[in-house]
């Protein structure tokens, strides 16, 4: 067992302090007041909550991580998986978008932005005066980012960029995003850069609008690039740098979506629990039947085995250590486990679990991302197994 342990003497300590706990209580009371109204209207309507995000910027939940310096709130990784998982407790969409504009495109430019660009785009991001999005996948290069097509070619003190970018979070609302695109040859990992490229930019469109399962607040269209001329102090890091620094990202990123499938996993299984008290037959609670009360006690140690191995990863980024297996871990298994409870919460709710009137069909569609975004399942295992057969 040790050996598949990170070496850290000093071990975890995921201990809470006060500004987790007022982190949580803000998240929680934010998300009662202004989300949980809402989360069938967006839902149906695919509406992206623009105001309510610069609300949340306004609370320092859009910089949860970005130093005060730069405007941000200044907390690590605990108060922001916190924020997340509150947020997802009560809407999945509104969490992702969280997630994604915190630890995608705000976190690369914090990770490798030179401090002039930091300074230019951070206080927007943090604040939420500017909506962020990241882009890597393309409509044939999902998992193979290092095949993908988009190019920018250098021109005087431009790159000019051809190509489109998928399933891009804010595609369309977003005022900024980091863009990974080829400059070098297909298939070479130092063939590719990111680039920050800000709306307005001519050439620089959006497309199509995903109809999409579920996460149907968060808005996910295509990124299109048409001669778009970037001036190349938007580079970030250095040419060729681009998919390490995408990977890296990634790293952090699939934390947010284990804090995410954490938070819709908890949502479920609060509605389960309750329902299951409350919903009588045969004269009782149905959770009295062992049926159900089985399967309470699998969501809930499933739950806390997730939490414990998200705080693991949280631990390690806060102290600057290696994180890429334990980010795959908390996020392979918090996603499955979002999965599972969402499912046994339909089951237990039966008839009424299957209606919109009831909240855990959208905990049921809004799970399944989960387990594809930011890496599938299936690559997580991939990255886990590199990691531990080393």
């Amino acid at each position: 067992m040790d050996a598949l342990l990170t070496d850290v003497s000093s071990g975890y300590n995921f201990s809470s302090d006060d500004n987790q706990a007022m982190v949580a209580q803000m998240a929680r009371d934010f998300a009662e007041k202004n989300i949980r109204p809402h989360v069938m209207e967006w839902d149906e309507s695919q509406t992206f909550p623009v105001e309510l995000f610069k609300q949340l910027g306004e609370l320092g939940m859009m910089g949860v991580l970005v130093p005060e310096e730069y405007g941000g709130s200044g907390f690590g990784y605990f108060e922001y998986v916190t924020v997340i998982s509150e947020i997802a407790k009560v809407c999945g969409s509104i969490g992702l978008s969280v997630a994604a504009h915190n630890s995608l495109c705000t976190g690369h430019i914090l990770a490798f932005g030179n401090e002039e660009q930091k300074k230019r785009w951070l206080p927007k991001l943090a604040t939420a005066e500017w909506i962020g999005a990241w882009g890597l996948t393309e409509a044939n290069t999902g998992s193979d980012a290092l095949h993908m097509s988009t190019t920018a070619v250098p021109d005087g003190d431009y790159y000019v960029v051809n190509g489109s970018k998928n399933w891009i979070t804010h595609g369309k609302s977003g005022n900024i995003a980091v863009v990974m695109v080829r400059t070098g040859e297909k298939g070479d990992s130092h063939g590719i850069s990111a680039l920050v490229i800000e709306k307005g930019t001519p050439g620089f469109t959006h497309g199509k609008k995903e109809n999409k399962l579920g996460m149907r607040a968060s808005e996910t269209t295509e990124l299109v690039f048409d001669n778009c001329r970037v001036p190349k102090e938007n580079l970030l890091g250095i040419e060729g740098q681009g998919f390490t620094q995408a990977m890296s990202v990634l790293d952090s990123g699939r934390i947010s979506i284990a804090a995410l499938s954490l938070g819709i996993a908890k949502g479920a299984f609060q509605a389960a629990l309750t329902y299951s008290k409350e919903r009588k037959q045969f004269g009782q609670p149905i959770s009295n039947f062992q049926g159900i009360s089985f399967k309470l006690a699998d969501m809930a140690t499933e739950i806390e085995a997730a939490e414990l191995l998200i705080m693991q990863a949280a631990d390690l980024k806060n102290r600057h250590l290696p994180v890429t297996k334990q980010s795959a871990m908390a996020k392979y298994y918090a996603s499955e486990v979002a999965v599972r409870t969402a499912t046994e919460a339909v089951q237990i709710f039966g008839g009424y679990g299957y209606t919109k009137d009831f909240p855990v069909e959208k905990f049921y569609r809004d799970a399944k991302l989960c387990t594809i975004g930011e890496g599938t399942s299936e690559i997580q295992k991939i990255v886990i197994s590199r990691e531990i057969l080393r």
